[in-house]
């Protein structure tokens, strides 16, 4: 069963440009708010409205502010971005988040990212660690992509459009044509509902990311001089 979800949108300026963000609830005394940001391909709503909308997370809802952030020009009915306009690179995403969570009066977050999301809620804690008490982080990949990886984009990208890529980024060879009725709505979603320009510059943008610069301590080892998520 699912239950009614309502929020408030806004559309906030940063150094970066205006990030359009959904708040649900207000910031409840000490406690942090839930901070969401989606994957490459889809939006806050096509990303999280099925967790959040489901009933038993109503427990966890009604406890704690909810704050979803759209990449920009990912939103519904985002509009095209212009001729010349420079997509934030990764670390630009991540660093746009601070001001957001100023100027809307949150102190601290608990971050569930997924895929690109995760990977900028990530750089989020790396630079501002006292803003992040948690992280739930869904198909990360913290690395960049290596020269083969590149050069085999970069192919494929010759022989198929858009839409195929991502799909390519959401779902195993096996998983596109075992699963034909959920890997048809992610296709039209896809397709349709964000600009193509818009989404090819958020792809493009966490198609170059770098690496992140993190490691696993080793007890007894390099505990206190590796960087952590800590």
């Amino acid at each position: 069963q699912q239950m009614p979800y309502r929020a408030d949108e806004h559309d906030v300026e940063t150094a970066y440009g205006v990030l359009h963000v959904t708040m649900r609830g207000v910031a409840k005394g000490n406690r942090p708010t839930i901070l969401t940001y989606h994957d490459v391909g889809l939006n806050h709503k096509s990303c999280f409205n099925s967790l959040f909308n489901y009933e038993d997370m109503q427990e966890v809802t009604q406890h704690f502010s909810v704050l979803h952030v759209d990449a920009p020009g990912q939103q519904e009915n985002a509009p095209v971005f212009p001729t010349g306009y420079q997509y934030p690179s990764m670390d630009e995403l991540a660093e746009m988040l601070p001001s957001v969570l100023t100027q809307l009066q949150v102190k601290s977050v608990i971050g569930i990212g997924v895929g690109a999301g995760a990977y900028i809620l990530t750089k989020l804690a790396l630079n501002e660690p006292a803003l992040v008490e948690a992280l739930v982080l869904i198909n990360i990949d913290p690395c960049a992509k290596g020269w083969v990886d590149w050069a085999a984009s970069k192919l494929s990208g010759w022989t198929s459009n858009l839409v195929d890529t991502i799909m390519g980024h959401h779902f195993s060879a096996d998983e596109l044509t075992d699963n034909m009725e959920i890997v048809q709505t992610y296709r039209l979603h896809i397709s349709q509902d964000v600009p193509q320009d818009n989404l090819a510059m958020f792809y493009n943008s966490y198609d170059s990311r770098t690496e992140l610069q993190i490691e696993r301590p080793l007890p007894g080892l390099n505990e206190n001089s590796v960087n952590t998520l800590r």
